[in-house]
């Protein structure tokens, strides 16, 4: 990271990111071709390890890219700001965000694919409320697991007056 100054070391400070923020892009890679795609998440972050949930259609180009390739990265910022400055180059930006690599899995049975929804919908809601989800409505739907190896956090503040 150029920018150690704004580096954010704690992990509890990234999560928090984690928590605020509701859209993440995930980033995979189709042969040579980076492919981004924005995606409403879940996340567990249990025993020193960070896990995303994300779900899809049965079906499309994201689908066909992990499955070829489960590699990933994904980033998620929030609480942007605009910092006017005297002249066009003084103008800056405060922002939160998280960065990290990892690897996507698809869960295949019920139960894990109920729990990854929820996750999703605990996150996206902020309630604690228990989903339950029909087998017919599960049999619709992929659920993606990130296990993420390894995401760092950078944040540019408020200057202090």
């Amino acid at each position: 990271m150029r920018r150690t100054d704004r580096e954010i070391e704690k992990i509890d400070d990234k999560i928090n990111i984690i928590n605020q923020c509701k859209v993440c892009r995930l980033g995979l890679t189709d042969g040579n071709q980076p492919y981004i795609v924005p995606l409403n998440y879940g996340y567990a972050f249990e025993n020193g390890t960070l896990t995303l949930f994300f779900h899809s259609a049965l079906e499309g180009r994201k689908n066909e890219i992990i499955n070829n390739n489960r590699q990933a990265c994904f980033e998620v910022d929030c609480d942007h700001q605009l910092l006017a400055g005297a002249g066009a180059c003084r103008h800056g930006y405060v922002y939160k965000s998280v960065i990290g690599f990892g690897e996507i899995t698809i869960l295949e049975n019920d139960r894990e694919k109920n729990a990854g929804l929820n996750r999703i919908m605990k996150h996206q809601t902020g309630r604690e409320t228990e989903y339950h989800f029909t087998e017919t409505e599960l049999k619709k739907v992929l659920v993606y697991k990130m296990t993420v190896e390894k995401f760092t956090g950078k944040q540019r503040s408020y200057p202090e007056k």
